[in-house]
C-alpha cells in the first residue's frame, strides 16, 4: 500500500503543478491514501448520514469532512470550519493572508488545497498541531520565501510559481516524511539558497524547473530518486554536482544551456533510470552513458551532437548492462545517420526506440 501512495505522487509530480486540482478526482483515491497513513481512526469514524449543512461554513459547500471552497471570490479563509474536516478547498479566491488561528482547532486535516490565490503572507503559527496534514498546495500565489513551522508529517509540498527568491537555512527542517517538494517556476536563482537549506529533512521528489539556475544545486537531500531542473539557464555539468545524489533514479536537464558534461559526472548517479539532456548545446554525446547499468531512457534530441561514437550507449561487455534501452532520441540534431553504425545501439530492446532521424518530409 505504500509503494502504491508513493507512486501515485511522484506519478502527479510530473504533471504540471499549477493546475486546480479536482478535488472529486482526488476524492477517489483519498481512502488508498489514509489507508497508507500510520493514525488510527477507525473507532472515530462519523455517520455520514447525520451531517447537518448548517456545520458548513458560509459561500461553501460541504461534505463529510470535505469542505469546498473555491471560485467563490473569498478575501480571507471562512469562518467556523468544522473541526472533523479532514479536505479543505479553496483554490481559486483572493485571499491574500493565512492568519494564525485560519485552521485553529483543526488537528484532523489531512490536506489543504491553496492554490491560485493572492498569498503573500503566512503567520509563523498558522499550521500548529496539523499533525495531520499530509498535502499542502500553495501553488500560484505570491510567497517570497518559504512559510516557517511546516506540519511536521507533510507528505508533499507545492510551491509551484510564487516568487520565491530565497531558501533560508533549514527551511524544510524535521520534515523527514516528504515524498514530494515542487518549488519550479520561481525567481530561484543559486545565490538565493542559503547553506544548510536543506538541512535535517529527506525527500524522493524536488522540482526546481523554471527557475534561474544556472548550475546544479549541490546540497539537496542526498536520499532523491527524481530531480527535476529543466528550463533553467544551466551551462555545464561538472563531477561535483552530483556526487550526493546516488540515489537519483530519474533526471531532468531538458531546456538549459548546457554545452559540455564532464567527464565522470554521471558515473556518481549509477542508478539512473531516465536522463533529460533535450534542448540544450551539446555537441557530442556525455561521456559515461555506458557504465550506467540501469539508464533506459536517454533524450539527446534538440541539440548540436555531430557525431555518434561505437560506444557511447553501450558498454563492451553486454553483461555490464541490466536494463536495455527503451528510448534513445537524438533526432534534431546535425549528425548524418549514415555515418552510425547499426552496432552502435546493440544494447537496445528494439529498432523503434533509437529515434535517430528528424522525421522531415
Amino acid at each position: 500500500m505504500r509503494f502504491l501512495l508513493l507512486f501515485c505522487l511522484l506519478a502527479f509530480g510530473h504533471t504540471k503543478p499549477y493546475r486546480p486540482v479536482n478535488i472529486m478526482d482526488f476524492m477517489k483515491n483519498y481512502d488508498i491514501m489514509m489507508a497508507d497513513s500510520d493514525d488510527d481512526d477507525s473507532d472515530e469514524e462519523d455517520d455520514e448520514d447525520d451531517y447537518d449543512d448548517e456545520d458548513c461554513p458560509a459561500h461553501c459547500r460541504c461534505s463529510p469532512r470535505v469542505v469546498q471552497c473555491s471560485d467563490r471570490g473569498l478575501i480571507s479563509v471562512p469562518e467556523k470550519i468544522p473541526e472533523d474536516t479532514e479536505i479543505i478547498d479553496l483554490q481559486n479566491n483572493g485571499i491574500t493572508e493565512i492568519k494564525e488561528n485560519d485552521f485553529k482547532g483543526l488537528s484532523k486535516l489531512y490536506g489543504l488545497f491553496l492554490i491560485n490565490n493572492k498569498i503573500s503572507k503566512i503567520h509563523p503559527k498558522a499550521f500548529r498541531n496539523m499533525h495531520h496534514l499530509r498535502l499542502l498546495y500553495l501553488s500560484y500565489n505570491q510567497l517570497t520565501e518559504i512559510p516557517a513551522n511546516l506540519p511536521p508529517n507533510v507528505i508533499e509540498l507545492r510551491f509551484h510559481e510564487n516568487e520565491i527568491n530565497k531558501i533560508q537555512k533549514d527551511a524544510f527542517q524535521g520534515l523527514r516524511k516528504l515524498h514530494v517538494l515542487e518549488l519550479g517556476a520561481n525567481p530561484l536563482a543559486n545565490s538565493g539558497i542559503e547553506l544548510g537549506a536543506f538541512n535535517g529533512f529527506s525527500t524522493l521528489y524536488v522540482g526546481m524547473a523554471e527557475a534561474k539556475l544556472t548550475a546544479v544545486p549541490k546540497d539537496l537531500p542526498s536520499s532523491i530518486t527524481e530531480l527535476n531542473l529543466d528550463y533553467n539557464k544551466i551551462a555545464k555539468v561538472e563531477v561535483e554536482d552530483f556526487i550526493r545524489y546516488k540515489n537519483l533514479q530519474r533526471l531532468g536537464l531538458g531546456f538549459n544551456q548546457i554545452k559540455f558534461v564532464e567527464n565522470g559526472s554521471l558515473e556518481n548517479i549509477p542508478n539512473v533510470r531516465e536522463i533529460h539532456l533535450d534542448h540544450n548545446r551539446l555537441k557530442k554525446v556525455p561521456p559515461g552513458l555506458g557504465s550506467l547499468r540501469y539508464l533506459q531512457v536517454i533524450f539527446l534530441h534538440s541539440n548540436k551532437i555531430n557525431t555518434v561514437g561505437f560506444n557511447d550507449f553501450c558498454p563492451k561487455s553486454a553483461s555490464v548492462k541490466k536494463n536495455p534501452y527503451t528510448a534513445i532520441s537524438l533526432f534534431a540534431n546535425p549528425v548524418k545517420t549514415w555515418n552510425v553504425q547499426p552496432v552502435t545501439f546493440r544494447c537496445v530492446t528494439s529498432r523503434r526506440a533509437v529515434q535517430l532521424g528528424n522525421f522531415r518530409k
